[in-house]
């Protein structure tokens, strides 16, 4: 079992601000409505601390669906998504590609 709050601060750790965020909480493949976390742009300390209270629950990263979804701004223009294998989910960094020399 995770903490997706735990999670989440571990998944930020040395990286830049966040600057907004949406986390859906739920399978892929069921119709139900599920449950999703906005942080919004010019959050607020307590806005903040409001969206990592929503996400102090524990759920199964491991092996079997997904569970959670969601992207994460970053303020230095790179994000956080969702990776998933088999189940098995985490948080991965995503950076823009560097221009390559034929296109200079």
């Amino acid at each position: 079992m995770s903490n997706a709050k735990t999670e989440l601060l571990e998944a930020l750790e040395n990286k830049a601000e966040l600057k907004c965020a949406k986390i859906t909480k739920g399978y892929s493949y069921d119709n139900e409505e599920k449950p999703t976390y906005r942080l919004k742009l010019g959050y607020s300390k307590e806005d903040l601390e409001t969206f990592l209270n929503l996400l102090n629950f524990d759920y199964d990263s491991g092996f079997g669906g997904q569970e959670l979804f969601g992207t994460l701004w970053l303020k230095d223009g790179t994000w956080l998504s969702r990776g998933e294998y088999d189940g098995s989910e985490w948080w991965e960094h995503n950076t823009l590609p560097e221009i390559t020399d034929d296109l200079i």
